[in-house]
Parts: structure tokens; sequence; C-alpha cells
């Protein structure tokens, strides 16, 4: 799938010379940094998961 995304001055002039210093091509690290972000789960997510963990424990320990 190919995007395209819309960026200001001063965001192209930092995604430019951060690629220059990584020796990557501009795509090659916007493509990069979306695949991180994909990859890490939301801390909110991560937040309501330890809460219903936290809350359930005991009836889970009970089930195991």
């Amino acid at each position: 799938m190919a995007i395209a995304i819309e960026l200001s001055d001063q965001q192209a002039e930092a995604l430019r010379e951060a690629a220059t210093r990584l020796q990557v091509s501009e795509a090659e690290l916007a493509a990069a940094a979306v695949r991180d972000l994909l990859a890490q789960p939301s801390a909110d997510f991560e937040a309501a998961a330890q809460r219903v963990l936290e809350k359930n424990q005991e009836l889970y320990r009970r089930l195991a």
C-alpha cells in the first residue's frame, strides 16, 4: 500500500535531515516510523488491560 502525507516545511526538513543522518531515504524512514508506531500497543490499552488483570487476579488464581 502506498500513501501520501502532507508535512510542513519544517517537518519535511527534519525528516530529510534525519534520513540523511541515518543514510536512508525519507520514504524508508517514514515507513519505519509508522511500522514502529503500529507495533506498539497504546498506553491506554496497556493501562486498561492491567486494571482488568489486577481486578480479576483472585478469580484467575482460582481458575488456574
